[in-house]
């Protein structure tokens, strides 16, 4: 078996959730029999328990406050539309979590330690919804409106609701509410002052101890994300004291004293202790100990100890503790560690851009993929990734390019591709793509452009725009249509292409068309090759079927592989194939291009 395909086989295992009134109880994801599932870990005496088992995989689960039962998300094939089951920790039949409760999409839950569950949803026909489910009674709604909203938190007495909304109109940037279990409104917190400035808030968690009103919310007001407190039955605001470049992330030790500070920085990230003291001239900020790399989450426990997901590039992700413990060990075969990641700046049009080089051994110019991440509100950062590492097995260079719109540097960097969307990321990889030619890199005859979701995107409208500048293009679940994606796609994300281009395809239509890939399908001359979800919410099928018609009607080269999944798989099997098939069509045409060279 080659290293790459073991990179995927290898059993992995997430971070431990654990049930925060019975910590010996945990949930966690694992791909231990081929497919990602659920599993319920009994810490005090060992015993581990797959939970769920489903042909697509399992992944959205969490646990009563009391460990007694587990919550899982079920859809349908990856649709992520569907409703949520509980079932015994210890095992035993599923049931109905929230019976009367129609399928949705998910928007949010928490649980009270009475066994009232907060539930947010979303709808084409009703918009967002939060109910309040209380054991042996009806739901109750409490909140609606067209625009996205869901569950932020429930506050450890169960008598206060944090919802993050954009009523405002700017999906990017939510404001709070927080209410009673009635749905009366207790305050608001809104930086966007009703969507006039670019200034998010989200909740990261009331204080963990009964009578606590306190809220950690994450906001942007000095252009980044760092943590404050606010306490919504005083008013009361906190400043913190946070003296750290980049990205700053928080949540609550178990005591309430403390917050374990997650700080994010050209793409490696690091953990923090911050005691509280009589904040913020009493605080003390002390770092705990993680290798370089990325912390990928974080746990504070009872005891003190901190439990964290880390990797890097060179080396697949383990669950650790700071008390130098593996937390969890998976069974089975390892995964081979890969080559490490180089960083380099670029300057580009809007800025300095950070890119992340793996390389195989010997002299360039490689054939190089630019492997371009999704969200586009996201970033790659230093972590084990099983894609890159295939490519640099078969003797490619991979860059990875954190353009305008990725997270971790600053709000005005992810700010600002509004409404030239897909153009301004294009121009950052473009300037990338100079850098990597021009330092002997990168082979020019031999450049791939690839991604999965916006990435793959960002591939078919690289392909259309710049088509000279690349020699295939590889697309996984991309948008390929924009006003067809728009108009099937879930509601969330109308919402966030209605911020992101000023309006509906009816009110802007000439941003829609200058940021659809299918605008500029004609002009492309790479061979391309899509794979797509047929069951997929965020980038629906008929899109991606209307851009592949009109490259048949070019008699244009290109694949196209249809999976019955979602935005994605869970399988690992699946995921194999995926890749090899980009690998063979990638060999296979490169091969013909340097022939006919």
């Amino acid at each position: 078996m080659p290293d790459w395909e073991k990179r995927f086989r290898a059993p992995r295992i997430g971070l431990p959730d654990w049930a925060e009134d019975a910590p010996d109880r945990s949930l966690f994801v694992s791909n231990a029999t081929g497919t990602f599932e659920l599993y319920t870990w009994d810490r005090a005496t060992g015993a581990q328990r797959q939970a769920t088992d489903r042909p697509n995989g399992t992944t959205d689960g969490t646990l009563s406050p009391d460990g007694e039962w587990v919550w899982w998300f079920s859809d349908t094939d990856g649709d992520e539309f569907g409703v949520w089951m509980r079932q015994p920790f210890a095992g035993g039949p599923d049931e109905p979590a929230t019976p009367g409760l129609a399928p949705s999409y998910p928007g949010g839950l928490a649980i009270g330690r009475d066994g009232t569950a907060i539930v947010g949803r979303s709808t084409d026909d009703d918009g967002s919804t939060i109910h309040v489910v209380r054991p042996g009674q009806s739901p109750a709604e409490i909140y609606r409106h067209r625009e996205s909203a869901g569950v932020g938190d429930l506050s450890h007495d169960g008598s206060l609701i944090a919802i993050e909304h954009t009523e405002h109109g700017d999906a990017m940037h939510s404001a709070i509410r927080v209410v009673r279990p009635d749905g009366s409104t207790v305050a608001e917190l809104d930086d966007t002052n009703g969507g006039t400035e670019e200034l998010g808030l989200s909740v990261l968690g009331f204080a963990p101890v009964d009578g606590d009103s306190r809220l950690l919310v994450g906001h942007q007001r000095r252009g980044r994300w760092e943590p404050m407190i606010w306490d919504p039955l005083t008013g009361k605001e906190t400043a913190l004291e946070i003296d750290l470049p980049g990205d700053v992330g928080a949540d609550w030790y178990p005591d309430g004293s403390a917050l374990l500070v997650e700080h994010e920085y050209q793409a490696r990230s690091e953990l923090w202790r911050y005691d509280l003291g009589a904040e913020p001239a009493g605080a003390i900020l002390t770092r705990v100990e993680t290798p370089a790399g990325t912390v990928s989450g974080s746990t504070a426990r009872p005891d003190g100890t901190v439990e964290f997901l880390w990797s890097s590039a060179a080396q697949p992700p383990e669950v650790r503790s700071t008390s130098g413990a593996v937390v969890l060990d998976p069974p089975g075969m390892k995964a081979p560690g890969s080559v490490p990641v180089r960083d380099v700046w670029v300057d580009g049009p809007g800025g300095r851009i950070h890119a992340l080089v793996q390389q195989p051994a010997g002299d360039g110019p490689f054939p190089t993929v630019f492997d371009i991440h999704g969200g586009p509100t996201w970033h790659d950062s230093d972590s084990f990734a099983s894609s890159p590492a295939a490519w640099v097995d078969h003797g490619f260079a991979v860059v990875r390019v954190n353009y305008r719109g990725s997270t971790g540097y600053g709000r005005a960097w992810t700010d600002a591709l509004k409404h030239r969307v897909g153009l301004i990321e294009l121009e950052d990889i473009a300037a990338v793509r100079e850098w990597a030619v021009g330092s002997g890199l990168a082979d020019p005859e031999q450049l791939v452009l690839a991604g999965g979701s916006w990435g793959g995107y960002l591939t078919l409208l690289g392909v259309g725009t710049q088509p000279d500048a690349w020699a295939l293009g590889l697309a996984a679940v991309p948008v390929a249509d924009y006003v067809t994606a728009y108009n099937d796609e879930m509601e969330a994300l109308k919402a966030m292409d209605r911020t992101l281009l000023g309006g509906t395809p009816e009110e802007v239509p000439e941003r829609f068309e200058a940021s659809s890939p299918l605008t500029y399908v004609d002009a492309v001359r790479a061979p391309v090759y899509i794979s797509a979800g047929v069951n997929d919410p965020r980038c629906p099928i008929q899109q991606v079927e209307n851009y592949v018609q009109r490259l048949e009607q070019r008699s244009h080269p290109h694949e196209v592989y249809r999976y019955d999944a979602g935005h994605g798989s869970l399988v690992v099997e699946e995921r194999i194939k995926q890749v090899r098939l980009e690998l063979d069509f990638t060999q296979r045409y490169l091969a013909t291009k340097h022939e006919n060279a």
